[in-house]
């Protein structure tokens, strides 16, 4: 793998709670780094490679707030299209994973969520990051970016978390957001976001003899 002109050759991949600001966290880390950053896009890339609608992929996700519920959702789809259980759901999946394969063997990059870190497992240069908060700091965010009522944040948070959670833990052999699963944890509401782009800059830049 070629080595850019920020000197960085490594994958990053960022999980992240809802409202901790991995997803601004990964632009500016990609933007100083000059590589390519991939988040949600990587839905819409999978779904035209692999034929299949775009709302499947959203929909999964959404329906895994809740183990049971995302069981019974994927026995539905499963009804639906006249396939086996795990046809659907496996398929969307593995449209992802070959996505987010194919940017991470194209060259150093940052993918946000989707279980990237996972799928990933096995490339040597690869920098796996966690981002948190705490609930104040994400309420905050929440509010302010995304436009969530004050008064539902805290619900709408957990909410989010869990559905990432479900569906991470549900594809993955570890679990989400358990710190020995991640090189490196950082808590965006303590250092702030610049400050953990700056972190996590000099972590990865300082440790390119790893791989």
């Amino acid at each position: 793998m070629s080595v850019t002109n920020s000197g960085t050759k490594k994958i990053i991949t960022i999980s992240r709670q809802y409202g901790s600001g991995g997803r601004e966290i990964g632009q500016k880390l990609a933007d100083k780094l000059k590589i390519p950053f991939y988040d949600n896009a990587l839905i819409e890339k999978a779904a035209q490679e692999s034929g299949l609608i775009p709302a499947f992929f959203e929909d999964t996700e959404r329906h895994a707030g809740n183990s049971l519920l995302y069981a019974l959702y994927r026995g539905a789809q499963a009804d639906r299209f006249g396939t086996s259980v795990l046809s659907m759901e496996d398929n969307i999946y593995l449209a992802q994973s070959n996505v987010i394969r194919k940017v991470a063997n194209d060259g150093p990059c940052v993918i946000i969520g989707r279980c990237s870190d996972y799928v990933l497992s096995d490339m040597l240069n690869l920098v796996k990051i966690f981002v948190h908060a705490d609930m104040d700091f994400r309420k905050e965010r929440a509010v302010r970016i995304d436009g969530v009522d004050p008064a539902k944040a805290e619900s709408v948070i957990l909410t989010k978390d869990k559905r990432r959670q479900n569906y991470y833990n549900f594809h993955a052999d570890r679990k989400w957001g358990i710190a020995k699963n991640y090189h490196l944890c950082i808590d965006s509401g303590y250092c702030g976001i610049d400050c953990a782009v700056d972190v996590i800059y000099n972590y990865i830049v300082k440790n390119q003899s790893r791989g």
